[in-house]
């Protein structure tokens, strides 16, 4: 099949990567002016993969989208309106558009889907991929779980099924909605991770881990989701590579920012931390840890006041 990739980033590398390893036709784009673009061209390789002569690399998009039947994107979520708006989007008519990337819009709360479907691609078109897995893990043969959904039962079954393999198990999800903010949601605990390992709190891990769940959970419920996809791989299954792992680029934002050390990598958590307090404020849901990280991050709030405050919230009833 012919795919094309949109981002040369981390996860768009490998996911041309991992496409290309199943003897698919891939064309990945970049912009003209992208000098990380222009050295992936003329290298075939970066931090994380190496790739075959089969890749195809454009800064055309009309040119890249030619004859493809899948257009998986994977840039910054903040960047995907500028983008698409940008774009001449009916290159993308009768594609089936797959989102990779994990975040929300942070000036409306919208999820990314509906930003796709804002600007002009069919609902019926669009898919995310989400959940579980690290690129270095992936690439040494590690394997894992990951999950397709879409407003689409027919589009979430084939997509997932064309690419499953023995690296990576594709689930069908049935809760767009909750697939997307668990997804994004689980940064923003990975940024909380990484704030209590740089403050030597890490014990507090699993009371993260249970308390974020249930407050994604809640503002899934709100929003018209499934409360129990917070528990599923988009979030509570992602919570390993999240907010343990070496490699999770929230987690070391977390860390490197209590620390005071210069952090350059894309920590999306930081922006969905933004997105989620709208959401929430839509919805009349309080999310204590949600808002508790953006009073460090963007409020630039005294870390000790902000996690004394946390542990001195009146009780509010809930019994887990």
């Amino acid at each position: 099949m012919k795919i094309t990739v949109i981002g040369s980033g981390r996860w768009g590398s490998f996911i041309a990567w991992y496409l290309d390893r199943q003897k698919n036709d891939v064309t990945i784009y970049g912009r003209e002016t992208s000098s990380a673009f222009d050295k992936l061209r003329k290298e075939r390789q970066n931090e994380f993969v190496r790739f075959n002569d089969t890749v195809s690399f454009s800064t055309d998009l009309s040119a890249a989208l030619f004859g493809s039947e899948i257009v998986v994107i994977s840039i910054s979520a903040q960047a995907l309106r500028s983008f698409l708006s940008s774009a001449d989007i009916a290159l993308f008519k009768d594609k089936k558009v797959l989102l990779c990337m994990k975040g929300i819009e942070e000036t409306t709360g919208k999820r990314l889907s509906e930003v796709a479907k804002d600007c002009g691609i069919s609902g019926e078109n669009i898919a995310v991929w989400v959940g579980p897995g690290h690129i270095q893990e992936f690439v040494a043969g590690k394997p894992n779980c990951m999950l397709i959904d879409s407003e689409n039962p027919a589009l979430t079954k084939s997509v997932a099924d064309f690419l499953r393999s023995d690296l990576i198990r594709f689930y069908y999800g049935n809760d767009l909605i909750g697939s997307e903010i668990g997804a994004a949601a689980k940064n923003v605990m990975g940024i909380a991770a990484g704030i209590l390992d740089g403050v030597g709190m890490s014990t507090l891990k699993g009371a993260l881990m249970a308390r974020g769940a249930r407050e994604v959970a809640r503002l899934i419920k709100a929003m018209g989701g499934n409360e129990l996809s917070a528990y599923g791989l988009c979030h509570l299954g992602d919570y390993e590579t999240t907010l343990f792992s070496k490699y999770s680029n929230n987690r070391n934002f977390g860390e490197a920012f209590i620390k005071g050390e210069k952090f350059t990598k894309l920590a999306e958590g930081v922006s969905t931390a933004k997105a989620m307090q709208l959401l929430g404020k839509k919805h009349g849901e309080e999310l204590p840890i949600t808002c508790a990280v953006s009073k460090m991050i963007n409020e630039r709030a005294d870390v000790n006041a902000v996690l004394r405050q946390l542990f001195s919230r009146d009780f509010r009833g809930e019994f887990y």
